[in-house]
């Protein structure tokens, strides 16, 4: 300010001097809180949704591919629509998922049993329920990359979150957006193919087989076969959406419809999906009182989802097809068969041991097929009791409907029909709920402009549940395997025409989970400059029940300090440097463990139809699979423009919970909690913006290295059955093929 002294004068002439203020900025954090981002002790990465939405990926989630630091995607072979894998700072269990954990307005989403795809033996590929999600409904969107960052997720927090807000309806006129995009795709690598030998082997010229180092290939034999032009085809993916916002100072709405229909490279796969959302927030009771609620609907439906594998995968045969064939001939996949009176499957090539058929009958005759109905319904209360005092509830529904169906046509390689020669056919129908409520009592004061309090005390409550009925089997056929069983129809699909031999399996798998959880959050705030974080967590979660077990509930606690050091220089010339904070947390933070190691129960043996006898050894004294980290950053705006973030971070997950392998006697298996992961790395994000007139550019670049350590195993574990101590340094996980995944201590 400046007071200058009247003294008569008709007028009066000022000189205003420039000053630079920082806006405080505010990010949604754990739990839905909302925190000032310069009192935050750990990393906190915001994403511009208009990136995003700009870059409309079926699964929207591939889109934050090189925006986060830390952040690694790796998106499945299922095509569009598929399962992504998010993995934030290394993977940390040996067993369980190492993939982030996703918040939808505050409450943790499922991540669903049909996510987990097939494996070598199936191919079966998956969605999953984070790829539903409409992304031109999210309003804004943080990466909560560290454990202190998720603490207040207790069990789910050790591989960090993703946290999406949605939007609201916004006072004003009638406000409606209509987005179209369509997106092309092609194989950009392809593995490298030699066309310079024909079918056969050593040099010499076979009429059948599928071996291509035969003789030397010549231009008139010479088909010049490419998988990348000759089988794949261009990807189209079409995405339409329509919002609308209305609203009075009292009363919002939003509402909105998108629509995505695709298809892959890979022929006659195809993926669609329908989004419906309507949202009205209302204030009350002047102004004091705000009451949410949602309601969205989504029908997914797929086709032809291609996983990892060997079986029923139509690449075996695209790649290895034998370059001294004309692909053209096989393209025409079914010929007509006036014995059987039905098309047959040709591929004179043979199976070669790996049941490889041509590819295009797996495309149209080998058929999976999903189909999902889901439903989410939410509701918020929030009362303002005093100007710093608040009470908020919250409860959330996600039901999921999902249809699996395999239709295997005749004369498709019997050992993937259970030995018919009429077919296969197949239904899983899964029925998943997650019921969410949790309350929250927030606090929110500051004194004589010198301290701050924010403080949060709540509950929540989180219920699973997963029902599946598996029908799948073979039509009989009358052969060896079916005897004295009448004959059933071929390529007729229906439950009723399956064999009733025990090579149709009929089974229920079902389960739920449930955590009942307390917790508390404090920050303390001293001059807008010094900042303290403590965060406590205690859960209770069904995995723990049963009568033998030790423990009833797990503790997860975390501790952090910011300073904003540009505070601490009055004199600092904000040109140059306007923002500078430096900051360090610590966290303990779990994962949550496999159902039924404290309480086993007897499994189904599908192959004898019978129970098994034996039940794995029981886990009495279950520990969490506990995350100990820290981290330290510093972050800084400087030249108007540029904002720099570094963190350094260092975590340590113990009581690995693995099954070592070992020979027992008497139990089906054992699991131990011993061995230790430890992930350690730097993170890095440099961003620019700048608006000249009506131009904007906003550009960043991220850079992250982690170091991932197995420390140990199983040293001088001790065996629970036997009471004798035992050693592991290397693990065998299975694997593809011949090939064969080791983890080894002091290997990754």
């Amino acid at each position: 300010t400046q007071e200058i002294p009247l003294k008569g004068q008709s007028s009066i002439n000022v000189t205003l001097m420039d000053d630079t203020q920082i806006i405080d900025e505010v990010v949604v954090t754990a739990l839905g809180i909302k925190r000032a981002e310069k009192a935050l002790s750990y990393n906190v990465q915001q994403v511009n949704t208009e990136a995003i939405a700009a870059n409309k990926d079926a699964n929207f989630i591939n889109a934050l591919n090189g925006k986060v630091a830390g952040v690694n995607i790796n998106s499945s072979s299922s095509g569009v629509g598929g399962v992504s894998k998010v993995t934030m700072r290394g993977t940390k269990s040996i067993m369980q998922s190492s993939n982030a954990l996703y918040v939808i307005d505050g409450v943790p989403m499922f991540s669903g049993r049909s996510s987990k795809g097939g494996t070598e033996m199936d191919s079966q590929g998956a969605s999953e329920p984070i790829a539903d999600i409409n992304p031109d409904d999210i309003e804004s969107m943080s990466v909560l990359t560290g454990a202190a960052a998720a603490a207040l997720y207790g069990s789910d927090a050790a591989n960090g979150a993703v946290v999406i807000t949605t939007k609201k309806g916004k006072e004003g006129k009638l406000s409606i957006t209509v987005n179209s995009n369509t997106e092309f795709s092609n194989p950009l690598v392809m593995p490298r193919f030699q066309n310079r030998y024909g079918t056969g082997v050593n040099g010499v010229m076979s009429e059948n087989g599928a071996r291509s180092w035969g003789a030397l290939l010549l231009p008139e034999n010479n088909y010049n076969y490419n998988p990348k032009d000759d089988y794949f085809q261009t990807g189209i993916i079409g995405t339409e959406s329509i919002s609308l916002s209305t609203g009075t100072d009292k009363n919002q709405t939003y509402a909105s419809a998108a629509a995505v229909n695709s298809k892959g490279i890979i022929p006659n796969n195809k993926y669609n999906r329908y989004n419906f959302t309507v949202r009205n927030t209302t204030t009350f009771l002047d102004d004091k009182m705000t009451f949410d609620i949602g309601a969205s609907y989504v029908l997914q439906n797929d086709q032809n989802m291609t996983n990892q594998g060997i079986y029923s995968n139509p690449l075996v045969g695209a790649y290895l097809f034998p370059r001294g064939y004309d692909w053209a001939e096989y393209k025409m996949f079914e010929r007509y068969d006036s014995s059987r009176d039905i098309y047959m499957q040709y591929w004179p090539v043979g199976d070669e041991g790996m049941t490889m058929q041509n590819p295009y009958w797996i495309n149209y005759r080998n058929l999976r097929m999903n189909k999902k109905d889901r439903y989410m319904l939410n509701a918020s209360l929030n009362y303002q009791i005093l100007d710093w005092l608040s009470i908020s509830g919250r409860v959330r529904l996600d039901n999921s409907n999902n249809d699996y169906t395999e239709n295997f046509y005749a004369s498709t390689n019997t050992q993937l029909t259970e030995l018919s020669t009429r077919g296969l056919h197949g239904i899983t129908r899964t029925n998943e709920k997650q019921l969410y409520a949790d309350f929250l009592v927030s606090v929110n004061r500051h004194f004589n402009d010198i301290w701050s309090l924010q403080a949060n005390l709540g509950g929540s409550f989180s219920d699973m549940r997963s029902d599946a009925i598996i029908i799948r089997g073979p039509i009989a056929d009358g052969g060896e395997a079916f005897k004295n069983e009448p004959v059933g129809l071929t390529n007729f699909f229906a439950i009723q025409n399956l064999s009733n031999s025990s090579r149709t399996k009929r089974m229920r798998d079902s389960w739920r989970e449930q955590t009942q959880s307390i917790f508390a959050s404090a920050e303390i705030g001293y001059r807008s400059t010094y900042y303290l974080t403590l965060t406590g967590r205690n859960d209770w979660p069904s995995q723990l029940a049963g009568p033998n077990s030790n423990s009833t509930s797990f503790f997860y606690p975390s501790v952090g300090a910011s300073i904003v050091l540009s505070e601490l220089m009055p004199n600092l010339n904000k040109d140059y440097l306007s923002y500078m904070k430096v900051r360090g947390s610590w966290a303990s933070v779990g994962t949550a463990f496999q159902r039924y190691l404290a309480n086993p129960r007897y499994t189904w043996d599908d192959k004898n139809k019978s129970w098994s006898v034996l039940s794995q050894y029981p886990l009495y004294n279950l520990k969490p699979e506990r995350t100990q980290s820290f981290e330290v950053g510093i972050s800084m705006k400087f030249f108007k423009n540029f904002d720099l973030d570094v963190t350094y971070y260092n975590a340590k997950t113990m009581n690995q919970t693995f099954n070592p392998q070992l020979a027992v006697s008497g139990w089906s298996a054992m699991y131990i909690q011993t061995g230790a992961v430890r992930n350690s790395g730097i993170e890095l994000s440099l961003g620019y913006k700048n608006t000249w007139k009506n131009f904007t550019w906003d550009t960043g670049i991220t850079f992250s290295t982690n170091k991932n350590k197995i420390l140990e195993l199983a040293d001088n574990a001790i065996n629970p059955i036997t009471g004798e101590k035992f050693s592991k340094d290397q693990l065998d996980m299975g694997g593809l093929g011949e090939a064969r995944f080791l983890l080894k201590e002091g290997g990754s």
